[in-house]
């Protein structure tokens, strides 16, 4: 499937890894998290340092790489939070020089999170990576409390006093249930630390809405223009198509109308041609309306419009729903023109068998998500199959996500901001 990049929304539905998979990952996040406080405390001294130099011009040449080195610090740190479930957008703009990066807010709110973030932070990835590691200590009693008396350390572990290869077995379930209890709650006390750290790392309120500003003044170009190309399209095929079956039509019927007294048959070959023209200028005619607003649209909605669109696919489309009413008719027009096209390029690109197609509706959110068995492996920077797509949707302040790890599958996530009328 060649799918070009939104903006590398977050693997979509990773509302939260879950699994023991991702909960094994837990210690190693929490050991990333400390290292990247410590890495960002470095860097935000850097920048306060280059921020003083600049009184005496050095900090011109300082101050831009010590911000450079906070931003990739604290994009670990977005992206981190990202595989917990809590995605933090670059609040950055074009700053680029160093007065422009003094300047900017969010430079400074960058130093406040690589300040506090070690003070406030550190007992989540602490809790998160410790329990699990003093539980292995607890597991592995019956190995080592022998050479831990023989070296004259402590042969304790919490309140079990190990003295004897029977103490040391005692400690061992009790360290499985740190392990076990360290796996549970730290996915939970690193999502909490995830949410505080968008706090400061995400966009300001007056950042959100320049931001929205641009993105309302972007899309409504793109949507002009994408207007115009549709209106060139409708008038291309119109005239190539229907108007010139119809011209052709109206020559026929006039010949015929002259052949009438002197050659009867000919003139009936001439009417029977004439209406086998005008049944394909009205098949046309049709075509072009569907290309419009598909009838099965307006008249059963998004699902059975998409359910339509599988029974016409190459492919074996399973199509799932929960929508509790319709959306608005031009959100339902965007969507159902963004499912076609992605099942388009599944049919072309993917070497997919089967795919999946669920809608859900929650709390003012119509999601989409397109899942294929293909490949996988897809870099959604190539391509151009979804720029028209998220033209589309971003009208309505929508997103498209694309997930695609190699050996599949390759799952696309639409989401559009909207109102449902109840059925």
């Amino acid at each position: 499937m060649r799918l070009p990049n939104e903006n590398a929304m977050m693997p979509p539905a990773r509302n939260g890894e879950t699994g023991m998979k991702a909960r094994c990952a837990t210690p190693v996040r929490a050991l990333a998290m400390i290292c990247l406080s410590a890495a960002g405390l470095c860097a935000a001294a850097l920048v306060v340092a280059g921020a003083a130099l600049m009184v005496v011009g050095v900090g011109r040449y300082v101050f831009p790489p010590a911000v450079s080195l906070l931003r990739k610090v604290a994009d670990a740190a977005r992206r981190l939070a990202g595989q917990l479930g809590v995605d933090i957008e670059r609040p950055y703009g074009p700053q680029t020089g160093a007065v422009a990066l003094l300047k900017a807010p969010a430079t400074w709110r960058d130093v406040l999170w690589a300040v506090l973030d070690p003070i406030i932070g550190t007992w989540a990835a602490a809790l998160a990576l410790g329990m699990p590691i003093f539980g292995l200590y607890g597991v592995a009693q019956p190995f080592v409390w022998q050479a831990n008396a023989r070296a004259g350390g402590t042969n304790s572990y919490g309140v079990i006093h190990v003295t004897s290869t029977t103490s040391a077995l005692a400690a061992v379930p009790v360290g499985l249930a740190l392990i076990a209890l360290g796996l549970y709650i730290g996915p939970k006390v690193l999502r909490l630390r995830a949410t505080w750290t968008r706090a400061l790392l995400g966009p300001s309120r007056t950042t959100e809405l320049e931001h929205r500003v641009d993105t309302l003044a972007r899309t409504r170009a793109d949507s002009v223009d994408a207007q115009a190309a549709e209106l060139r399209r409708i008038e291309r095929d119109l005239h190539d198509g229907a108007q010139a079956r119809l011209v052709a039509l109206g020559m026929g019927l006039g010949d015929a109308e002259r052949l009438f007294d002197k050659d009867p048959e000919a003139a009936r070959e001439l009417v029977v041609a004439a209406r086998q023209a005008s049944s394909k200028a009205l098949d046309e005619l049709r075509d072009l309306v569907r290309g419009v607003h598909p009838p099965v649209l307006a008249d059963r909605g998004l699902a059975d419009a998409i359910r339509a669109l599988a029974l016409d696919a190459l492919l074996d489309v399973e199509v799932s729903s929960d929508l509790p009413g319709r959306p608005t008719p031009p959100v339902e027009s965007a969507v159902y023109f963004a499912v076609n096209e992605l099942l388009a390029n599944t049919s072309k690109h993917a070497g997919a068998a089967t795919v999946g197609v669920t809608l859900h509706y929650r709390n003012g959110l119509l999601s989409c998500d397109v899942i294929d068995d293909g490949a996988g492996g897809v870099d959604p920077a190539n391509g151009t199959g979804l720029r028209g797509i998220q033209s589309r949707l971003a009208v309505f302040d929508g997103k498209i996500a694309v997930h695609s790890p190699p050996g599949g599958p390759t799952r696309v996530h639409l989401e559009v901001p909207c109102a449902i009328r109840s059925e």
